[in-house]
C-alpha cells in the first residue's frame, strides 16, 4: 500500500548510461505559453475516450491532469492525462491498440515508475502511462487539484512558467531544461498542498 512518505518523497533517478528516453515523435519549436483555452476539458475528454475505447477494461484508470486542467492557468496548449495500466512494462498490452487509436510512442523511461508518453497531435496531447500505486499520479491529482482550490498559487504558477517559457526559448532550451527552471516554485506550492492534505507535518 502506497505510503505518505513514498507520496511526499520526489525521485528523479538519472537516465543510464548510454539510455535516450526520446524514442520518437519529438515536438520542436519555442515553448508556447498561451492564456487558458475553456475548450481544454472538453478536448481532454475526447481523448480520455478515445483512450478508453482502444484498451477497453486494460485501462485501470484515466485522470486530467497537469495545466489545461485548471481553470485559469495559462498552459502550453497539450492536454495531458495519466493512464493507469497493470504492467507499463508490457507495451504489447496496450501500446498496438493506441497507435491504431493515432497515438505514438514518444518517451520510455522504465527506470522511473516504468513511465512511458504517447502522444497525438493535432490537437496535441501526451498520454502517460504509469502502473497501478504510483505516487506521480497521486501527486498530479494532488498539485491540480491544490492549484484549482488555491488561485494565490494559481498566479504564482503563471508567472514562473512564463518567465521560464521566455528564458527556456531565448537560450534555444529543451523542455527539460524549462521544466527545472520551474522546479523550484512547483515543490513550494507541493509542500503547501502536502501540508494541507496531512501529509507532512506542518
Amino acid at each position: 500500500m502506497l505510503t505518505p512518505l513514498e507520496i511526499v518523497t520526489f525521485t528523479d533517478p538519472p537516465a543510464p548510461e548510454g539510455a535516450d528516453p526520446v524514442v520518437g515523435h519529438r515536438r520542436g519549436g519555442p515553448i508556447e505559453i498561451v492564456d487558458y483555452d475553456p475548450t481544454w476539458p472538453d478536448l481532454a475528454v475526447e481523448f480520455i475516450t478515445r483512450v478508453r475505447d482502444a484498451l477497453g477494461a486494460r485501462a485501470l484508470n484515466l485522470e486530467h491532469v497537469g495545466s489545461t486542467s485548471v481553470p485559469g492557468l495559462s498552459a502550453k496548449p497539450i492536454i495531458d492525462i495519466d493512464l493507469t495500466v497493470a504492467d507499463p512494462s508490457r507495451e504489447e498490452a496496450w501500446l498496438p491498440p493506441l497507435e491504431r487509436a493515432g497515438f505514438g510512442l514518444a518517451i520510455r523511461e522504465p527506470w522511473w515508475y516504468e513511465h512511458r508518453v504517447v502522444v497525438a497531435n493535432g490537437p496535441a496531447a501526451n498520454v502517460h502511462v504509469f502502473p497501478p500505486g504510483c505516487p506521480e499520479v497521486y501527486r498530479h491529482r494532488i498539485f491540480r487539484d491544490w492549484l484549482r482550490a488555491n488561485p494565490d498559487d494559481r498566479d504564482r504558477y503563471i508567472d514562473i512558467k512564463t518567465r521560464s517559457a521566455e528564458a527556456a526559448t531565448a537560450q534555444g532550451e529543451t523542455v527539460m531544461q524549462y521544466n527545472d527552471r520551474k522546479a523550484a516554485v512547483i515543490r513550494q506550492i507541493y509542500r503547501r498542498a502536502f501540508e494541507a492534505a496531512g501529509l507532512l507535518d506542518t
